[in-house]
């Protein structure tokens, strides 16, 4: 839902991209890594379920779904305008995210938790900054 919110709803993230900040984000290199994206949470789970750390790996998702609801909300209120992915971000991201880090806040030691919402940050800073610089 929240890809195809970004593809297709309000001209697109590609668009409000170009038009907020100037960026060029080209088609082909977002939907690439958007690909990307899934496989490696997909890899992630799978990895995560073999080594026996899936509740660490769910924290990690709550958090990269938590920072990536949050930073949609928070650039759509400083510019005054809906950006692409916020609708979702609203009703799925956000509740979704921080359903999953409460469920699983005290499930595990207390530094093993806030090493996995790190991790699900840094996550979100890295895609954030990939597509800040265009995709480069």
């Amino acid at each position: 839902m929240h890809f195809a919110e970004e593809y297709w709803f309000g001209g697109g993230y590609i668009a409000y991209l170009k038009q907020t900040h100037g960026i060029d984000l080209p088609e082909k290199i977002f939907l690439i890594a958007q690909g990307i994206g899934l496989v490696l949470m997909l890899a992630g789970i799978l990895i995560a379920r073999r080594l026996g750390f899936i509740e660490t790996m769910l924290v990690i998702f709550g958090a990269v779904i938590t920072a990536n609801g949050l930073t949609h909300i928070i650039t759509s209120i400083l510019q005054s305008m809906y950006g692409p992915g916020l609708i979702t971000s609203i009703f799925v991201w956000l509740p979704l995210g921080l359903a999953t880090l409460i469920r699983f806040h005290g499930n595990f030691g207390s530094a093993r938790y806030w090493f996995a919402v790190l991790v699900g940050v840094g996550i979100n800073i890295v895609v954030v900054l990939f597509t800040l610089r265009g995709g480069v």
